[in-house]
């Protein structure tokens, strides 16, 4: 009996001393992920610099610049996009440059841009063209640490532009568009992370001197995987029309390549299909050091 003791005793003193040290391995990499979240969030929000509270940056309806933003940052966006729509592809592509002058505001220039290709022999696809010319401003007015929370205003102005097939033969400027916009962002503890980008946005027409309206209400939330700058998320981006009104659901990640370099990738899922179906789109990030 006593043999058999022992090796009972044994057994349970190895299996002890293994569930212990397991234990103390995921304890030790749970704590070095909260460091790095730790050194993260300090990084950012540095108390040596003006107040900046860390926020996930939505990738589809992006911010001019970071909320909170401090003088000299800026960054180059490129994207690229493919709408699958009802009677037409769309595929898309964006060049944008966004910097802060001084502490609190952000500056952004794009130039979107749109090729369209018809399906089934549709002979009313939309003429493929530089969108417009994109420029805007947003400025943080609040930042608490405390509450983990930001706000902003912002304006984006569009300068319309004819379609490629069109240049020459008509009015190179085609309208405008007046887009005043709110943005409140809250961080819940490290990880989580809400925000709400809302507005009117205010198209003229040259051509008959028309002007329409939509709001825009996007909503978004965001997970930032542990002891890195990964994000996983979703928008929420809904838009108000006179008796109408669209949504799409665009799940998104963001993946660090280089410590300046990120990508984004979203995919679109609209909740009514009467216009279009899915969509895809992929943003990259340059983030020079400054």
């Amino acid at each position: 009996m006593v043999p058999k003791f022992l090796k009972t005793y044994k057994f349970v003193l190895v299996l002890t001393v293994l569930t212990m040290g397991s234990s103390k391995a995921q304890e030790n990499e749970a704590q070095k992920k909260s460091l790095a979240d730790s050194l993260y969030i300090q990084e950012v929000e540095n108390p040596r610099k003006p107040i900046k509270v860390l926020h996930a940056e939505p990738l589809y309806i992006d911010l001019i610049r970071d909320l909170g933003a401090l003088k000299g940052e800026k960054e180059w966006n490129i994207g690229i996009g493919m709408t699958d729509n009802i009677t037409h592809d769309e595929y898309t592509a964006l060049v944008e440059y966004e910097w802060a002058p001084i502490n609190r505001l952000g500056l952004e220039v794009e130039l979107p841009f749109s090729i369209y290709y018809p399906t089934n022999g549709n002979a009313d696809t939309p003429g493929s063209k530089l969108n417009s010319i994109k420029l805007a401003a947003q400025y943080t007015f609040f930042v608490s640490e405390k509450r983990k929370t930001s706000m902003a205003v912002g304006y984006i102005q569009e300068f319309g532009l004819a379609d490629f097939k069109n240049y020459g033969n008509d009015t190179f400027y085609t309208g405008n568009g007046y887009n005043p916009f709110f943005v409140a962002a809250k961080r819940w503890g490290q990880n989580f992370h809400t925000l709400l980008y809302t507005g009117p946005q205010f198209i003229h027409h040259f051509s008959d001197n028309a002007t329409s309206t939509n709001w825009q209400i996007n909503s978004n939330f965001h997970y930032m995987i542990p002891g890195t700058r990964n994000f996983i998320g979703i928008e929420f981006n809904k838009e108000l029309k006179k008796n109408d009104f669209d949504m799409t659901i665009r799940p998104q990640m963001r993946v660090v390549i280089t410590d300046n370099l990120l990508v984004g990738i979203v995919t679109g899922i609209p909740i009514n299909r009467e216009n279009q179906r899915f969509s895809s789109f992929l943003r990259l990030i340059y983030e020079p050091s400054h």
